[in-house]
């Protein structure tokens, strides 16, 4: 990979290494989002996917992730529209966005660690879906910190 890819080109012009390397691991697109059906607003819950390892921040089955999940985010096929299911921290939204990436991602930081540090990741605070209710999951909305 060439240094400082994302920089040169476009997220359409990426190889899939350097696609796969711009995720920075927080693991915040595996938590289940509710829509409010009046206004559109998204709202990010604490409930996080049962394929997700939370405490690893990597899916159990990523290569089968959309056949087990038929609403996993596809990240790489979603148009620039619907970057919004996306966190506003997430590297492909930052970037489809302008903003460049975040100090602490991993590719800027040199450390896989500085996303834990910089409190992006959802190791701390997640729960798997399969411990909550689905009628519960209005009780479980959060509001992710900004980046």
């Amino acid at each position: 990979m060439s240094e400082h890819f994302w920089e040169t080109r476009k997220l359409d012009e990426l190889s899939t290494d350097e696609w796969e390397s711009l995720c920075d691991g927080c693991a915040r697109c595996c938590l289940l989002k509710l829509e409010d059906e009046d206004t559109g607003e998204l709202h990010f819950t604490n409930v996080s996917c049962h394929l997700l390892d939370i405490k690893a921040c990597r899916c159990r089955d990523y290569p089968h992730r959309l056949e087990r999940v038929p609403d996993c985010l596809q990240v790489r096929d979603m148009s620039l529209e619907q970057y919004g299911w996306l966190p506003e921290s997430c590297a492909y939204r930052r970037l489809a966005e302008g903003r460049g990436l975040a100090d602490w991602h991993p590719l800027i930081s040199g450390d896989a660690n500085s996303v834990r540090e910089a409190g992006i990741s959802i190791a701390g605070f997640a729960v798997n879906e399969e411990n909550v209710h689905p009628q519960q999951l209005e009780l479980h909305i959060i509001e992710l910190t900004k980046c």
